[in-house]
């Protein structure tokens, strides 16, 4: 089964795209890497043939009838009402042509103008000043300028201040800590879907997500492009979280920043000077940080071992990541394949890119019928064909590699570990491990660690944690 994508939810108005996935930018590996598309969905079996018209011409085009809109509740209908002049949409301008380059969603926390909004909605104001520019725009077309504050990279949050206001704005309050959401809880996402509009959907609080690196808020409801930054409320019209991302395998699964972390950037943004130059020195040091909390969060939870035949492989906590396993057919005679993927929601939004995600996997091979010399070729052939940063880009430098064979406890490996570093955010590496066994002739396995956004210091640490972990338990 693929790994699950999530998508931020600001819209790139040139192309009508969802701008900075989750997903890997880059391509990904062989072992850990689904073969499906970034846009991922459940499998549907294709349709079969359409009809037949009378006199046997080319089958008629099938047209589904358009689905009916769900009306919205006399609650959500008050909710907007309520809410509507506290809306606002960011756009993100090139200074030369004065054109949009994106859009998203806001909301006004204070009367002088302070705005939360998702921070991969304001990045280009944060990296990119000298060519972009930022405005907000109300429901009743008011516009005006903004200015960048403050941002928090790993909750995906900023607060801008709208210039030149003449007048106090209307402000959304937050939901006191102290009332706890309770599962089941209805909720109204606010915001501009798709640049047409300001909209609300309705929904229902699920609890907080499992696994998140950081906290998310599952929000039964949907979330669409241009809604990154919008706020989420209660029925009172307090704001519990911020609009950010949904998942694009399934339905009505959509998440939300909780808004105690948005409540903390607004203070610490409120006597924050403007940001007007390339803040990467900022950015670098909260993915630090990140990098820092994921580290340790890796080293301190023992790895659950998986077993391969005689194998025993690492895999993360439950509670760190997800695992998925499956079987395939190589379509070579003799060879048996079976492949684990895992891995951590733990990424988060550099800019145009993202980073601090980590993933394992691993192909297990067995072919007591093919021959050590055959074997040899095949499990060769597999280990060679991993892809890796082989060039560098305007993210990230080429990748170094260094190879030898070790033997670090009971099972001697190949091992490779490669480092490519990041241009503009000095100091971190995107880190790949490459092991495969060497003790059988006609049985191996090939695994594949991959940690993005790491200092070079950890993930040394985490490569020899990886590696230690492998074993070979013979046969009683």
């Amino acid at each position: 089964m693929p790994f699950p994508s999530l998508r931020p939810l600001r819209l790139v108005t040139s192309l009508l795209l969802l701008a900075c996935g989750l997903a890997n930018a880059q391509n990904p590996p062989n072992t850990t890497a689904p073969s499906a598309p970034v846009v991922r969905a459940a499998a549907v079996a294709a349709p079969g043939p359409a009809p037949l018209q009378p006199d046997g011409a080319a089958p008629a085009p099938v047209v589904a009838p358009p689905a009916p809109a769900e009306p919205l509740s006399r609650d959500a209908r008050r909710i907007y009402e309520l809410s509507r002049d506290k809306l606002v949409q960011i756009r993100t301008l090139l200074r030369n042509s004065n054109t949009q380059a994106s859009i998203g969603s806001g909301f006004f926390v204070s009367a002088d103008g302070l705005i939360v909004t998702n921070f991969h909605v304001a990045s280009q104001l944060a990296l990119e000043p000298e060519r972009y520019r930022g405005v907000y725009v109300t429901m009743e077309g008011q516009e005006g300028e903004v200015e960048l504050l403050a941002f928090d990279v790993q909750r995906d949050l900023a607060v801008l201040r709208a210039k030149a206001r003449t007048a106090p704005a209307p402000v959304l309050g937050f939901r006191p800590a102290a009332e706890a959401l309770a599962q089941g809880e209805r909720i109204y996402s606010l915001g501009n879907p798709l640049d047409i509009g300001f909209a609300v959907t309705e929904g229902t609080y699920n609890g907080l997500v499992k696994r998140s690196f950081y906290p998310r808020i599952f929000f039964g409801g949907t979330l669409n492009p241009g809604m990154s930054g919008g706020p989420a409320v209660d029925d009172a019209g307090r704001v519990l979280g911020v609009n950010v991302a949904k998942r694009l395998d399934g339905e009505q699964v959509s998440f939300l920043i909780p808004a105690e972390f948005a409540q903390a950037l607004v203070q610490r943004a409120a006597n924050a000077a403007p940001i007007t130059q390339p803040a990467y020195g900022e950015v670098t040091k909260q993915l630090m940080e990140h990098q820092q909390r994921l580290t340790e969060r890796f080293l301190k939870a023992p790895f659950q071992e998986q077993r391969h035949g005689n194998y025993r492989v690492p895999v993360p906590d439950d509670a760190l990541a997800r695992c998925w396993g499956s079987g395939r057919d190589p379509g070579f005679p003799g060879l048996n394949l079976e492949r684990t993927q895992c891995q951590a929601d733990s990424d988060v939004v550099a800019g145009d890119f993202n980073t601090g995600t980590v993933r394992l996997g691993y192909e297990a091979y067995d072919a007591p019928t093919l021959g050590a010399a055959r074997f040899a070729r095949v499990f060769s052939q597999s280990f060679g064909n991993e892809r890796l940063q082989k060039r560098g880009n305007r993210h990230q430098t080429a990748a170094e590699c260094t190879e030898r064979y070790v033997d670090p406890g009971s099972l001697p490996l190949r091992a490779v570990v490669c480092m490519s570093a990041y241009r503009k955010l000095p100091g971190l590496y995107n880190m790949t491990v490459l092991a495969a066994t060497v003790n059988q002739p006609t049985q191996g396995l090939l695994g594949r660690l991959d940690v993005q956004g790491v200092a070079f210091d950890n993930g040394l640490k985490l490569a020899n944690h990886y590696l230690q972990a492998f074993r070979w338990e013979a046969a009683p």
